[in-house]
């Protein structure tokens, strides 16, 4: 068992930082550190199999590098006679010593340490006298998988990524999804394939295109293993805040897991793993961000390529852009024949029914529910998140739904599933329990309409319920005699001019006739109407709230009477009081 106080331990160096640094910048050194170490003892039996292996092939002039990896044993190995604890030996050169150790990993680890900055803070650190006195900490703890394992390791470094995350604020709204929240998401993706998964030797893959620290992958990879031991989830990501990405990479690694999918940059400007599907799939994109800077090339694909490529459905305004990563994670699915895919991506509001009949929102939810790849949407509780105490959604999409869910979509309200934190994080007040997590699962799991309380939970709706055509009715245009003004030539003469003055629209849903509308709701009010069918667009939007209002009857008149007389009373005996 490894020491209980390891990361308080690791925690302690955050003492030798203080006053150098600001609270927020120990997981510069302390997370990097971390890493190194912990490759350091993973390595260190093989480690003088791989000089003598790297010296041969050197001789016989091969390049080294497939034969290091299979001597190390490890998706990774370093090439440097020198560890952490040579290094020390060399006090006045330790600065030198340690780039030229870190230069010698293989390129996917040196890749950490240069999203980490890592030369940035040895050289910080070295100007502050520090650099020894770090390093000599770190050499003395045992991370050895023999004293610590992968698992537990993989514990211990969360830990110390969620409380950096709590001193840094920006850091844990931007790449910070809570772990109950995960967990649920987690459930919802896997319970309809809980006895696939459970199958010996199992292997599937999961990818989150906005990765953050990579907290999805762990908590799915996590849940999979409780499943079945046996089983494997291969993870993929792309990430593009670069330390976050870092963190994500060495996160996978301290675990044993495969590096070379997480990949760098922006996912919707530069997908990293194009050309591959998923099994599963989890996103938190960010809320609400512009897409400008990026606008160029996604135009440039919609474009050229249409539904052969992400964007074919349509492009929300630029000042949202998560709906283009619900419509990149749809790219990304095995297609049905190959066993389809499921997937979670958590959203705000907006996505839900911004935009009209014809606009780019309208258009992708309209493709997404007209595809029947819209499983269920839960709502969740306010002030879940640390960065933003808005409403949020999760949507779960599937183009492997089963047979009683096909053309349905299940909206679930959990914004009452919730306990109070005793000490809130940023924007985050509320959290979801084990219970909370396991209702809903359950809920989503039975598919059916739940009500408690006289308040509706679970309902259960047919794609084409959120849809609707938009009419536009016009009227003629009167000369000032009212004498109704007729067109003098091309196709519209001798009929009624259109006052685009009195010009309106309507919303028909879906599941009615047209003209029986029309005749019902406008021509009793306006007999001279007409419908111009060129303008007619359909629209689909999700007006989740409005499905779950339940109507409070106002109180009875003689209550309202009694309390107000009640209150009058009152003023009448407190203007007394003040007149005495």
């Amino acid at each position: 068992m490894p020491d209980p106080n390891l990361s308080s331990f690791i925690w302690s160096v955050a003492d030798l930082l203080r006053g150098d640094y600001k609270q927020s910048e120990y997981g510069k050194v302390i997370l990097p550190f971390t890493v190194l170490r912990r490759l350091d003892c993973v390595l260190e039996p093989t480690k003088a199999a791989v000089l003598a292996e790297k010296k041969k092939r050197e001789q016989a002039k091969l390049n080294p590098e497939p034969f290091l990896l299979k001597v190390a044993g490890q998706h990774f190995y370093n090439a440097s006679p020198l560890d952490l604890k040579k290094l020390l030996g060399d006090q006045d050169n330790v600065g030198v010593n340690l780039r030229s150790y870190i230069d010698a990993f293989s390129p996917a680890v040196r890749d950490i340490f240069e999203r980490f900055e890592f030369h940035t803070q040895i050289d910080r650190l070295a100007k502050a006298s520090l650099l020894y006195l770090v390093a000599e900490k770190f050499a003395n703890i045992d991370l050895h998988p023999d004293v610590v394992s992968n698992a537990q390791m993989g514990l211990v470094f969360e830990e110390l990524i969620r409380k950096f995350a709590e001193l840094s604020n920006e850091t844990a709204g931007e790449h910070f999804t809570p772990r109950e929240v995960i967990r649920l998401m987690v459930n919802l993706i896997f319970i309809e394939d809980d006895d696939a998964l459970s199958k010996k030797g199992v292997v599937r893959s999961i990818y989150d295109p906005t990765a953050g620290t990579g907290g999805m992958l762990s908590v799915a990879g996590e849940h999979l293993a409780e499943l079945n031991p046996g089983a494997r989830l291969v993870m993929h990501g792309q990430e593009l805040n670069p330390e976050s990405y870092a963190i994500c990479k060495a996160d996978m690694l301290i675990k044993g897991q495969r590096i070379e999918d997480i990949v760098f940059g922006n996912t919707l400007s530069a997908d990293g793993l194009p050309g591959k599907r998923f099994d599963y799939m989890l996103s938190n994109p960010p809320f609400g961000v512009e897409w400008k800077k990026i606008e160029k090339e996604v135009r440039k694909e919609a474009e050229e390529h249409g539904f052969n490529g992400r964007f074919g459905p349509g492009l929300p305004r630029v000042s949202d852009g998560s709906l283009l990563f619900l419509l990149h994670l749809v790219s990304k699915m095995q297609p049905a024949k190959d066993g389809g895919s499921r997937f979670g991506i958590v959203l705000n509001g907006s996505p839900l029914f911004t935009g009209g009949a014809g606009s780019g929102e309208s258009e992708i939810r309209r493709y997404m529910l007209e595809n029947d790849l819209v499983e269920a949407i839960v709502g969740l509780p306010v002030d879940m998140f640390y960065n933003t105490g808005i409403s949020t959604y999760v949507w779960i999409v599937s183009n492997r739904k089963p047979a009683h869910r096909k053309g349905k979509v299940q909206l679930i309200d959990a914004s009452g599933s919730f306990q109070k934190m005793r000490k809130s994080l940023g924007s985050k007040r509320k959290e979801l329990s084990p219970a909370h997590i396991d209702d809903i699962t359950q809920i989503f799991g039975r598919f059916e309409e739940v009500t408690r309380d006289g308040v509706p939970i679970s309902r259960i709706f047919k794609n084409e319920d959120f849809g609707y055509r938009t009419i536009t009715v016009e009227r003629p245009e009167r000369d000032d005699k009212g004498k109704v003004v007729l067109g003098a030539k091309g196709k519209g003469k001798g009929k009624p001019v259109a006052d685009a003055d009195l010009r309106d629209t309507e919303n028909v849903p879906l599941s009615e006739d047209v003209q029986a509308y029309f005749e019902r709701e406008v021509l009793p009010h306006a007999p001279d109407a007409w419908i111009d069918e060129e303008k007619t667009k359909v629209g689909y939007e999700i007006p989740f709230n409005r499905h779950f209002y339940v109507f409070k009857p106002p109180r009875p008149l003689a209550e309202i009477d009694a309390e107000l007389k009640g209150v009058t009373d009152r003023i009448v005996q407190m203007i007394g009081g003040l007149s005495q």
